[in-house]
């Protein structure tokens, strides 16, 4: 609401930072934004991608150019919302090219974290990349940093030390800004957004993405939501069970969240989105 609420008052494009909501496939399950939010300002890199498709950060920023360039020559201001810290992260800072993943590594580190979970991957990393280890709050990125120490031998870190070429967006150029809520009301949403994923459209939308027979593997499908539909879909929780693991899951999601933004955006504008709506939090930005 924000971000089409600044598009609206400063000539602006909204564009995904967000690397869920770049599934066509995940609509409801990742809130990607309805068609009523689309027509209200002009939104990229939304839906552009199937769900077989591993994606990388990488192609993420080389997008991006693309789209940074169209939107600047067009004289409009490119406005990036999203939850992925890394793409923020890599976006400002710069970002390493990484060599091919061995696909039998990648293939152990991913069982791996599927069959163990998010402790299995941090306890495999921490002798290897403690830097990765400890700072990393996502299961994803955790899986991701395991695969290029033991494939390259060289730790995510020391990559991303040595990052290549000047960011695309330099910080001092850019307003950035990290909404804050507090917790409770920011509970209260992720509830709400569970029933989402739990309607009968959610449920359709994953009923979809099964029938597709893609790995378990895949980015598209460790989506938070695919795994608890797909177990009240096979019987093994009722509904109700299905929305308690999907509130659980979020939550534990977010927590990560605040932590990377508190510890990697340390210096960013903070704004409460429950003290104030949308163009009022547009009047604070206006005048900074």
């Amino acid at each position: 609401a924000l971000a089409i609420e600044l598009a609206r008052r400063w000539n602006g494009v909204v564009i995904n930072a967000d690397s869920m909501q770049l599934y066509r496939e995940l609509s409801i399950i990742t809130a990607r934004p309805p068609a009523e939010d689309l027509a209200l300002a002009p939104h990229r890199l939304y839906g552009v991608l199937g769900a077989e498709t591993a994606f990388s950060t990488g192609e993420w920023l080389r997008m991006m150019a693309v789209e940074l360039d169209a939107v600047r020559a067009e004289g409009k201001l490119p406005i990036l919302v999203g939850g992925t810290g890394l793409y923020f992260k890599a976006l400002t800072e710069g970002f390493a090219e990484i060599p091919e993943i061995d696909p039998e590594i990648r293939v152990s580190c991913r069982q791996l974290s599927e069959d163990g979970g998010i402790e299995a991957v941090s306890a495999a990393l921490a002798p290897l990349d403690p830097v990765a280890a400890s700072t990393l709050q996502d299961q994803q990125r955790l899986t991701r940093a395991l695969e290029v120490v033991r494939s390259t031998g060289k730790s995510l870190s020391d990559w991303q030390a040595e990052a290549q070429g000047a960011p695309l967006v330099r910080p001092e150029e850019a307003l950035r800004v990290v909404l804050a809520p507090p917790r409770p009301w920011l509970h209260a949403r992720i509830e709400t957004r569970a029933g989402m994923m739990l309607s009968e459209a959610g449920i359709a939308e994953v009923q979809a993405l099964l029938a597709l027979g893609l790995p378990d593997s895949l980015p598209a499908m460790r989506a938070i939501g695919v795994k608890e539909v797909a177990e009240f879909l096979s019987g093994a929780c009722d509904l109700e069970d299905a929305r308690q693991r999907v509130t659980i899951a979020t939550r534990q999601y977010a927590k990560r969240q605040e932590t990377w933004f508190r510890n990697q955006m340390a210096d960013w504008i903070r704004l409460d989105p429950a003290a104030s709506h949308a163009p009022d939090l547009a009047a604070q930005l206006q005048v900074m």
